[in-house]
């Protein structure tokens, strides 16, 4: 899930699981996240992982929290402006458009 309103990437530890990656390589963190629900949880630690989008490879870091949630991974800011993505659909819409 892209979220133009996370100021961190989110990886559920469920999802690390799943993916049959190492936990070990989760970095300690002191970072506290508000959660969807409004609650504050404290991560686990931090980990990087490398995602490919299309031809793009992008390292990305990711806060790791244990707990349930009804997505894969938040893609917040930091991944949006490395990407230099617009995760708005308006802004594609116009830019569309312009370019006709």
């Amino acid at each position: 899930m892209v979220d133009g309103g996370s100021s961190v990437d989110v990886c559920p530890l469920s999802t690390l699981q799943r993916m049959k990656i190492n936990t070990n390589k989760i970095r300690p963190s002191n970072i506290c996240i508000r959660a969807f629900d409004g609650s504050m949880r404290d991560t686990i630690g931090e980990i990087n992982l490398t995602m490919t989008f299309g031809p793009f490879d992008f390292e990305i870091v990711f806060q790791v929290v244990d707990m349930e949630t009804s997505y894969n991974l938040v893609l917040g800011r930091p991944w949006i402006h490395t990407a230099r993505a617009v995760p708005s659909t308006l802004h594609q819409l116009l830019q569309f458009e312009h370019d006709r």
